[in-house]
């Protein structure tokens, strides 16, 4: 796919886009057809779709709130969203991408080294065994949710107290998340594109 037309689909979730994301995101859907044919990491195989549903709704993240200062971890990373499409928008942003599968991981630290992307750690592990620190991070990423109370409790122990947890969810996963005690939750935002995904971002309640 040509840049430019990368360029085109991604200012639907954010602009301005920085200088030069989408060669960077060029190489990275080559790395995913690379490694893809061996494993399985993901079942999109449009490009169009790709920069739309792995980049494009990961970076839509920062155009719902700041995402600038402190550190970031992604829980169930796999093929890099919304973690490593985050880090192409904000370069200097420390990120901890945080997966269990070893293949995976592999791939994680291919893209890394290919995009030279620096203060960028994978930590091969599920979230409880990762080792984050309490109070260590400022942001917490997941779109493979899961079992959301043992990650929101977890996240909340792991936050800075200012620190907010981002979540990707569909409509019938706001309710339960909503009322989960120890959280105050912005309005949901709708992701561009779709009907019924949403970007929701909670902040700690003491």
């Amino acid at each position: 796919m040509k840049p430019e037309r990368i360029r085109a689909l991604l200012e639907c979730y954010l602009t301005p886009l920085p200088d030069g994301i989408e060669y960077k995101i060029q190489k990275y859907i080559a790395l995913l057809g690379k490694w893809g044919a061996k494993m399985p990491l993901t079942s999109i195989r449009d490009p169009e779709e790709i920069v739309c549903f792995h980049f494009g709704e990961s970076i839509f993240a920062l155009s719902e709130g700041d995402i600038r200062n402190g550190r970031l971890a992604d829980v169930g990373s796999g093929a890099g969203f919304p973690g490593l499409a985050i880090k192409l928008v904000n370069p200097s942003l420390p990120i901890s991408l945080i997966e269990p599968n070893r293949k995976k991981c592999a791939f994680l630290n291919e893209v890394i080294r290919s995009l030279e992307l620096e203060n960028t750690r994978v930590l091969s592990s599920n979230f409880k065994s990762s080792g984050i620190e309490p109070r260590s991070v400022s942001y917490i990423t997941s779109r493979a949710l899961g079992k959301s109370d043992l990650l929101l409790d977890w996240a909340h122990s792991k936050l800075k107290q200012e620190g907010s947890a981002l979540l990707w969810v569909g409509g019938d996963d706001l309710k339960p998340i909503q009322s989960k005690s120890g959280w105050d939750w912005a309005a949901p935002a709708l992701i561009p594109g779709t009907r019924q995904r949403f970007l929701l971002r909670g902040s700690k309640v003491s």
